[in-house]
């Protein structure tokens, strides 16, 4: 019951941004960040009517697959090229490609396995040294190599808020990223996925996409 009164809770917070900023909220989609989430909780998830869920690491991705039937999958995480063949084909997106060559390594696999695999690319728009992902001054040149890559197709961007920061500061780094997804939708841009349990509704006030939500929904002790 908990975990449904969360999920109600999210949802309604996530409208309540849509109507502040003039959004319809099913042009928001909501990924449940199920990492470290047992699969009987996912299921409560599902039963609840959620089904997009996100983990962080390719192999727990990899094991809960076969065990939570219908869901969709993202990996939201960082992705090492070693670990790509968990990912490719199991996630309907990818949202943490920060290099050419974890872009060249997910082609390649993809290329094995017969598929186009969807991706993001992840930008550091904050300059976090702690923060994977791209500089802006990277992204011209990045997705011109991309697009020439087969078995991949680029759908957009993610980007991070620094954690506890002021909201003027998470608000200036969420436009820029819109701005950064405006500029490219000529090249496929479709998608964009920023904001988390501490600052999604600011997120979709400018313009997120797809939110990436975990402990709000997963509280402990439930």
């Amino acid at each position: 019951m908990q975990l449904k009164n969360n999920l109600t809770d999210i949802h309604k917070r996530i409208e309540d941004a849509c109507v502040r900023s003039g959004r319809n909220s099913d042009d928001v989609t909501l990924i449940c960040v199920s990492k470290t989430v047992l699969p009987e909780m996912i299921k409560e998830a599902q039963s609840s009517g959620e089904n997009v869920f996100g983990e962080n690491r390719p192999q727990e991705l990899r094991d809960k697959l076969p065990l939570i039937k219908g869901a969709q999958w993202h990996l939201i995480g960082h992705l090492q090229t070693n670990k790509v063949k968990y990912v490719v084909g199991n996630a309907v997106l990818i949202h943490s490609v920060d290099s050419l060559t974890l872009a060249e390594a997910i082609n390649n696999d993809a290329f094995k396995k017969g598929i186009i695999q969807d991706i993001l690319l992840e930008v550091n728009i904050s300059g976090e040294e702690s923060k994977y992902g791209l500089t802006i001054s990277q992204i011209p040149n990045i997705i011109k190599e991309v697009g020439s890559l087969k078995n991949i197709r680029f759908r957009g961007f993610m980007t991070m808020a620094p954690l506890g920061a002021p909201e003027d500061e998470i608000r200036s780094i969420f436009r820029c990223a819109h701005s950064l997804f405006t500029q490219y939708k000529d090249c496929g841009a479709d998608i964009l996925s920023m904001g988390m349990s501490g600052d999604f509704e600011i997120a979709v006030e400018e313009g997120a996409t797809h939110i990436r939500v975990g402990s709000s929904i997963f509280k402990k002790g439930m």
